[in-house]
């Protein structure tokens, strides 16, 4: 009997076609590389967050700028620590990316763990400046106005008894919680409700310049923080137009005034009032304003395409590392796009 032909080779050699094959199709995470100085990024973390001095003869720690590139790869692929590790074991594309190609050890899940709470939301905030530094650096500055919006990021939803709820609106822990316990309820994530449909976890509020639609600041937030408390302080100061973008969210009188006064010009989408239509003056002016605001939807959409818009963790300090980190990784994407 023939046997039947097969497109199946066997090749010792194979590994290294793919790895020819995937620089020719092209690698996501070269790109970021070709455009992101990584060891400035780490020098920043250090500052810091220095790396801890470990006794002699213990187990040194993985370089920092490593473990920044393992947070990049880990939040750039929406994975968990567990799946990071995994990844890492698996994937050449990614321990080349991560400088761990050759290395005889891989960070496993404690070790990311461990060095993201050694960072915490100071160490993202260092990455977000430094990496801003660099945007700027490649001419990208902040042009033709900026748009502020806010998005809603889902957490594991918490239960509670009646009386557990109340004492935590006292900001009280109920006796009967042991640490362990403790450790695994998430009291800061809240309810909102948006086009009638509720919501659990944290927000996020961003200005995002409209020229090359980079994130220029970020504000972390619980979930029932309204969207209209954070507009002054999310603004971009650096942005050379003085434009701002924003939905029927952000109108108010007051607010607009204010705005006015520090030199800007707000674009703010009218809202109806009970019982009166607006005038299709307003309703033109509000299309315009979407056509531009619309912008801001791309980066919620890129971030929640690759996995980025949830949270896995447990407390507003590391749901803020998390959508930090979510924002930096963005930026890496878009800078990489632009081909700066």
């Amino acid at each position: 009997m023939i046997a039947r032909r097969t497109a199946v080779k066997k090749d010792l050699l194979a590994d290294e076609g793919y790895v020819h094959k995937v620089d020719a199709i092209g690698d996501p995470l070269q790109k970021i590389e070709a455009v992101v100085d990584f060891s400035a990024l780490a020098q920043a973390v250090e500052k810091i967050a220095p790396r801890p001095e470990q006794p002699k003869g213990g187990r040194p720690p993985y370089p920092t700028e490593v473990m920044v590139r393992v947070l990049v790869v880990k939040r750039l692929h929406g994975l968990s620590d567990e799946q990071t590790e995994f990844q890492l074991l698996d994937r050449r594309s990614f321990r080349r990316f991560c400088g761990l190609e050759h290395s005889r050890n891989i960070p496993d899940r404690t070790t990311i763990w461990s060095f993201e709470k050694r960072i915490g939301v100071d160490g993202v905030t260092a990455l977000f400046n430094e990496l801003d530094r660099q945007i700027r650096a490649h001419g990208l500055e902040a042009r033709a106005g900026q748009i502020v919006d806010a998005t809603l990021v889902p957490a594991p939803r918490q239960h509670f008894t009646k009386e557990e709820k109340a004492l935590l609106e006292q900001d009280a822990v109920p006796a009967d919680w042991k640490p362990a316990k403790r450790r695994q309820k998430d009291v800061d994530a809240s309810w909102t409700k948006k086009h009638g449909k509720s919501h659990h976890g944290y927000k996020f509020t961003v200005s995002v310049d409209r020229k090359h639609k980079l994130v220029r600041t970020w504000i972390a937030d619980t979930a029932k923080v309204h969207d209209s408390q954070r507009l002054e302080a999310a603004l971009d100061e650096w942005n050379t137009s003085a434009e701002i973008y924003a939905d029927k969210g952000y109108v108010g009188a007051d607010r607009e005034e204010r705005l006015r006064e520090q030199g800007y010009r707000p674009q703010i989408q009218r809202k109806a009032k009970p019982g009166k239509a607006l005038s299709a003056c307003q309703e033109r002016r509000n299309r315009r304003i979407a056509k531009v605001r619309a912008r801001v939807e791309h980066v919620f959409a890129a971030i929640h395409q690759w996995g980025g818009k949830q949270i896995r963790t447990i407390g507003q300090a590391r749901a803020t590392f998390a959508m930090g980190m979510m924002v930096v990784v963005y930026n890496m994407r878009r800078l990489a796009f632009l081909g700066a």
